[in-house]
């Protein structure tokens, strides 16, 4: 390990550590120089062409942004750090900074691996699925290593920690950081770790560039009882419309085609939820119609066996009422509220 990672930081752990865990809006760090320069280079060399089959995005569409999860594929260079990151000594070192004993790695980078991100593309703030989909293990830490040789703040894609993204941005507290070459951004995943980041918006002579990194994360069998939340799948806040649009503007066709694709994005966010809850809605009536079809004995009361059945179906019909209630009353749906009240306004309906 001492030959790939930058010595320095073996020999600041606790240094950075304390960097780590006093940080704002909620525990990150940011390393400079993170590998060796010729270790990184050597996966930069290597890094995977852009390929539209892993660009599919949640709507069903190619989109600008494609990851490839099996980095142990790539070639020698990424069988390195594939290696690495799993090594014990390694998540040893990830342990001292972050303060989070006995990470796990994660053998199939469940939504990690090599990610590229083309022009255009943005990430709106989210916080992530907190259980791991097969395994069952808690989501702990985000580990991210950007390998963008050449990159300039003003074509957006900082990675921007959040406080609260549902505020407006002046009344939100934003950490941004460039993805320069060589950086690695370790940040804890919990209820309130909001992340993303800002639309790439590269100038014309350099739209051969992308954004590429490597994103891995780890994992534990436990975590503290006051950072337990009900398991989720990925949240996503709306991005707000930027604070150079006001009212008696003349706008561009690009900014235009901005609010258009705010408008879009709303769009497909609500008929998400919509989708989400009518699968919620018929799973609960499968279970009520099935509680009311088993045949009780003639004397009105169900039997030992029966009884049991009928209280598990009751929990898992409470669960899924529940589930179905935290999304109509969710912020994400009352987000899109003005946008469903225009609609009705628009198509005549009360």
């Amino acid at each position: 390990m001492e030959k790939l990672i930058n010595s320095k930081i073996l020999r600041e752990s606790a240094d950075l550590q304390r960097q780590f865990v006093s940080a704002k809006p909620f525990r990150h760090l940011a390393i400079d120089n993170f590998l060796d320069k010729e270790f990184c280079q050597s996966l930069l060399d290597s890094f995977p062409a852009f390929d539209e089959k892993l660009a599919i995005n949640e709507n069903g569409d190619v989109g600008a942004k494609a990851v490839h999860e099996k980095i142990f594929n790539l070639g020698p260079a990424w069988r390195t750090l594939d290696k690495l990151v799993q090594g014990k000594a390694f998540r040893s070192l990830i342990s001292d900074i972050t303060a989070v004993p006995d990470l796990k790695f994660d053998p199939n980078y469940f939504g990690g691996g090599t990610h590229e991100n083309l022009h255009g593309q943005g990430l709106n703030p989210h916080v992530d699925f907190n259980f791991h989909p097969l395994t069952r293990q808690h989501r702990r830490l985000n580990l991210i290593l950007y390998l963008s040789p050449e990159w300039k703040s003003a074509w957006g894609g900082a990675i921007q920690l959040h406080r609260d993204p549902y505020q407006p941005p002046a009344e939100d507290d934003i950490v941004s950081i460039t993805p320069a070459f060589n950086r690695c951004v370790i940040f804890e995943t919990n209820e309130y770790s909001w992340h993303g980041f800002r639309r790439i918006n590269l100038p014309e002579q350099h739209r051969n560039l992308s954004r590429k990194s490597f994103a891995l994360y780890y994992y534990t069998d436990t975590r503290p009882a006051e950072e337990l939340g009900p398991e989720h799948s990925t949240i996503y806040a709306e991005n707000h419309l930027p604070e150079e649009y006001h009212a008696g503007m003349e706008m561009s066709a690009e900014q235009l085609q901005h609010v258009r694709d705010l408008l879009i994005s709303r769009d497909l966010h609500l008929k998400r939820l919509y989708e989400n809850i009518k699968q919620l809605y018929t799973e609960l009536n499968d279970l009520r119609g099935h509680m009311a079809s088993i045949e009780l004995p003639s004397g009105g009361e169900p039997d030992d066996k029966d009884s049991a059945e009928v209280a598990t179906l009751k929990t898992r019909a409470a669960g899924l009422q529940m589930r179905i209630n935290e999304i109509e009353n969710s912020t994400s749906w009352r987000l899109t509220r003005p946008v469903r009240a225009l609609k009705r306004l628009i198509s005549g309906r009360d």
